[in-house]
């Protein structure tokens, strides 16, 4: 198992902000207790103590989520996709009670809220968008350029810090976002995690991201 080492100064930057409970596993390696897909029908399996998601021709985004919902928190896990597939985890999300007009994604039942990126590189891994909220990138444009901290084809460890209004995000012990935005605190302080299979329209090639070692520590 890869293992990653954090220095002292950025456990201390997260470790800092509040005191922290008990980490709690999300994914026993075993089965999908405990998750329940949403959207989309990409399929999710269990494969060498991985959650693995593959794609559907024609599927829009679907997303594996957690029966329970989180507010303030320290998220971990390791995650490998292949080249040419966008995905990413959703934070604090929910599903739409009721259409809002916005276009595609007006839909009752949509996945919705604040999602940290996972792409290939260099791109914007790590960065934080707001699936199906109308917005866009949350992280602001002028922070929002492609980085090679990702490493293509292989495992990479991230860690998700949320705080009230503050988002941080690590990649491999690399600080990639440290997001303050206050609108999507106010609609989405707390919510379920989400794994994301993005949607790759009509084309027949499959693709697959390996999520692991998936943890969580709910922060007072």
């Amino acid at each position: 198992m890869t293992r990653f080492v954090f220095s002292l100064a950025l456990l201390f930057s997260i470790g800092s902000q509040c005191t922290a409970g008990e980490w709690q596993t999300l994914f026993n390696g075993k089965s999908l207790e405990g998750w329940t897909q949403k959207n989309g029908w990409a399929s999710y399996a269990v494969e060498d103590g991985a959650i693995v998601g593959r794609t559907a021709p024609a599927s829009p985004n679907s997303f594996l989520c957690t029966l329970d919902d989180y507010g303030d928190f320290e998220l971990e896990f390791e995650v490998k996709v292949d080249n040419g597939l966008n995905s990413g985890v959703q934070i604090r999300s929910k599903t739409k009670d009721v259409a809002d007009g916005n276009g595609k994604n007006n839909q009752v039942g949509r996945v919705y809220g604040p999602q940290v990126e996972i792409e290939s590189g260099p791109a914007e891994a790590g960065y934080v968008y707001g699936e199906a909220t109308g917005r866009g990138w949350l992280t602001p444009e002028d922070r929002l350029k492609p980085h090679d901290h990702f490493k293509n084809e292989d495992w990479n460890q991230f860690r998700i810090a949320a705080k009230g209004p503050r988002i941080q995000t690590f990649i491999n012990g690399q600080e990639i976002e440290d997001l303050t935005d206050e609108p999507i605190f106010e609609t989405h302080p707390s919510g379920f995690i989400g794994l994301q299979v993005h949607g790759i329209g009509n084309r027949d090639q499959s693709y697959e991201v390996r999520w692991r070692n998936i943890r969580i520590k709910e922060l007072d």
